[in-house]
């Protein structure tokens, strides 16, 4: 091979020219087909763009003899900037590897086929979720809060009595997963409504039968302090829903949102901590507000001295705090 063809660059045989959307995904693709390439508002431009902030001509992109793009900028009063650096009318510079430049707002890409092709992705092909799966996510939603609302009311109450417990989460779990869709049809460009509805009643159902199964196998064992975790799923479970959901709005950055979701977690936390620190114990009552059947019992009972001996550390803690009350009235009475 002579110097003549060693210093010969193979030229691109195909090009495009890539409109990027907020996502960094190609909105409009538009084929190069001679050089130089000119872009603009104008229809005579070899790239249309319909944006009101680009000119009729606003640039173009020339193949230099080296293979590289220099993007040359025309009369434009917006102007336009590659790798961050602003560009004004009249001036241009080199594309960079991957070929992104702005015009104006407008973000745009270009790829040649000398660039190298990222490779093929396996699809990944989400098995059919079976169809009863979320008619019974919310009939046992529906079922649980009836429940309790059944247990709160008069035995001759009217139907009426069980509307609003029953329809307010449910409008309010079909609302939540609304919004999440609309995000993800703003950023994914679908609606998968019924995904996020059934993430949103996973974690409802979920708490749900926490709520009953915490009561019962901490009476069952006798250990109250069993009860600390109540306290902490509500929190827990609604930042790992919103995480759960965040993932499927905006996949790309998943890391990202799953640590500032977590230091907000930690943070509430933290919080609560603080507002409960005169509190013997923070995240839960030591004692059990509610008694399963007995039948449920499995540790063995203990005698009553057991509960004398285990309440002496209050006795002191009563003294202290009832000096305390002396000691502010005393107070008031002084003032006075």
């Amino acid at each position: 091979m002579d110097e003549q063809q060693q210093g010969q660059v193979m030229q691109p045989v195909a090009a495009v020219v890539e409109l990027l959307g907020r996502d960094g995904r190609a909105a409009l693709v538009q084929r190069v087909t001679h050089w130089p390439v000119s872009i603009g508002r104008s229809p005579a431009c070899d790239i249309v763009l319909d944006d009101g902030h680009i000119a009729a001509e606003h640039a173009e992109l020339h193949l230099q003899p080296d293979g590289r793009v220099r993007l040359v900028l025309l009369d434009t009063r917006n102007g336009g900037s590659v790798g961050g650096r602003r560009l004004a009318a009249g001036e241009g510079a080199e594309l960079p590897k991957g070929g992104a430049f702005q015009l104006a707002a407008c973000s745009l890409r270009l790829r040649t086929s000398a660039d190298d092709l990222a490779p093929e992705q396996i699809l990944v092909v989400h098995p059919v979720r079976h169809w009863a799966l979320l008619p019974a996510l919310l009939l046992a939603m529906l079922f649980f809060q009836w429940v309790d609302r059944w247990s709160a009311v008069d035995p001759d109450a009217r139907w009426v009595d069980y509307a609003s417990p029953l329809l307010g989460p449910l409008a309010f779990v079909l609302a939540w997963a609304g919004l999440w869709s609309l995000g993800s049809q703003l950023f994914q460009h679908r609606f998968p409504f019924a995904t996020h509805l059934r993430r949103a009643l996973i974690v409802i159902v979920g708490l749900q039968v926490l709520e009953w199964l915490l009561p019962a196998v901490a009476y069952s064992l006798s250990w109250p302090r069993l009860m600390v975790l109540e306290s902490l799923a509500a929190p827990v479970a609604g930042a790992a829903l919103v995480a759960w959901h965040a993932r499927l709005v905006w996949p790309g950055a998943r890391r990202t949102l799953d640590g500032g979701i977590a230091a907000l977690l930690l943070l509430g936390l933290g919080l609560q901590v603080g507002s409960r620190q005169e509190q013997q114990y923070v995240f839960g009552p030591p004692y059990l507000a509610s008694l399963p059947p007995p039948a449920l019992r499995i540790a063995a009972p203990q005698p009553a001295e057991a509960l004398i001996e285990s309440l002496k550390p209050l006795k002191a803690e009563l003294a202290k705090q009832a000096r305390k009350d002396n000691e502010a009235f005393g107070d008031d009475d002084g003032g006075e």
